[in-house]
């Protein structure tokens, strides 16, 4: 792992990676795109970039196709295009795209390089930076991956006028989630935004991923401090894949699966770590200001729990939570007795 992440913003930052990638004297040069950044965002990157691709890699749009299947038809597609170890991959979409874009990239000829451009506000601030890559096993999040920095990430927040209120609002949940984690001042900004729209949530994405990036370098493999991106994540991604699958239920994307996670996981703060409850209640009151409160029954939580037996942070068969001892002191590895689980559900419904 590096000792810095190489970030840089904006549209000049797009126009000079055509510079960075000629003296490189790459082989061969591919675009990774899915369907809704094919139409959306290609043809003004290849404005601002132009590189001449030797091909445009392509998959569907969506978390259900972050998988063993879309891998291994990019890789034949590499293979085919003439991809060697001397190619060059770059990733031009959202969270799914910088994924899987970067899993492909790190596995193909034993490892290519790759840059990440992320085009959702949520890859922004979250999935495109740290070097996680990898993909989803069924229903299970990111269960196969390989943590390797990318050439380079290009934040530019142009993209942020071709997202729907929904994605705006899936990337702010991990906005919030770096202030409670780690900047309480950050938290009260952000908790005060009067509306999700690019215009208000652009100057945030630096001091975002500046948040993140400090945890990273610190720990890049996850073995102590960077567990604590993972608050509300233990019980989120258990509810992003329960809802995933479900046949009836509505979709749900992962910030907003999350936001469900750090409210839950608020209340089992309370309960385990010693967060004053009139916190938790202002965590709670955040979030339903932000996000529609989802229905969840009995049995949606019997089967949403039996997900958390799967979760990375599992260590021999215990669940560990990230948790909170008040905003921006995070409580890591935290065994939570089950029996929390109904009333942390209960306390979500209350609001």
């Amino acid at each position: 792992m590096e000792d810095h992440i190489n970030i840089t913003y904006g549209r000049n930052a797009l126009q000079e990676l055509k510079e960075v990638l000629d003296a490189k004297h790459y082989s061969s040069l591919f675009v990774l795109v899915d369907s809704n950044t094919e139409t959306h965002c290609l043809p003004r990157f290849l404005e601002y970039c132009p590189v001449v691709p030797t091909a445009v890699l392509k998959m569907k749009a969506g978390e259900e196709f972050k998988n063993l299947s879309t891998c291994q038809d990019l890789w034949e597609e590499l293979s085919v295009q003439g991809g060697d170890r001397n190619s060059v991959l770059i990733n031009l979409g959202g969270g799914v795209v910088t994924d899987l874009g970067g899993f492909v990239a790190c596995t193909f000829k034993r490892g290519i390089d790759f840059y990440n451009i992320p085009t959702s506000l949520l890859a922004m601030v979250d999935a495109s930076v740290g070097g996680k890559t990898g993909i989803d096993l069924g229903a299970l999040k990111n269960q196969i991956g390989i943590i390797r920095e990318p050439q380079g990430v290009i934040i530019a927040e142009d993209w942020l006028t071709t997202l729907p209120q929904e994605e705006l609002r899936s990337g702010f949940a991990e906005m919030l989630k770096h202030g409670l984690i780690a900047n309480p001042s950050y938290w009260h900004t952000l908790k005060s935004i009067p509306d999700l729209s690019a215009k208000n949530l652009a100057e945030f994405i630096q001091p975002s991923v500046a948040e993140k990036t400090k945890v990273v370098l610190e720990d890049p493999y996850e073995k102590g401090l960077r567990k604590i991106l993972n608050f509300g994540h233990t019980l989120g991604h258990a509810i992003e894949s329960y809802y995933l699958t479900h046949p009836t239920h509505p979709r749900l994307l992962h910030g907003e699966a999350i936001a469900i996670g750090m409210v839950l996981e608020a209340y089992l703060a309370t309960e385990c770590s010693g967060l004053d409850h009139a916190t938790a209640e202002e965590i709670k009151q955040t979030f339903k200001g932000f996000y529609p409160l989802i229905s969840i029954t009995t049995a949606d939580q019997a089967a949403i729990l039996d997900l958390l037996r799967h979760d990375k942070k599992n260590k021999g068969g215990r669940i560990n939570f990230v948790l909170l001892k008040a905003i921006g002191a995070p409580d890591i590895d935290v065994e939570v007795p089950q029996a929390l689980f109904a009333k942390a559900f209960d306390y979500y419904q209350s609001a």
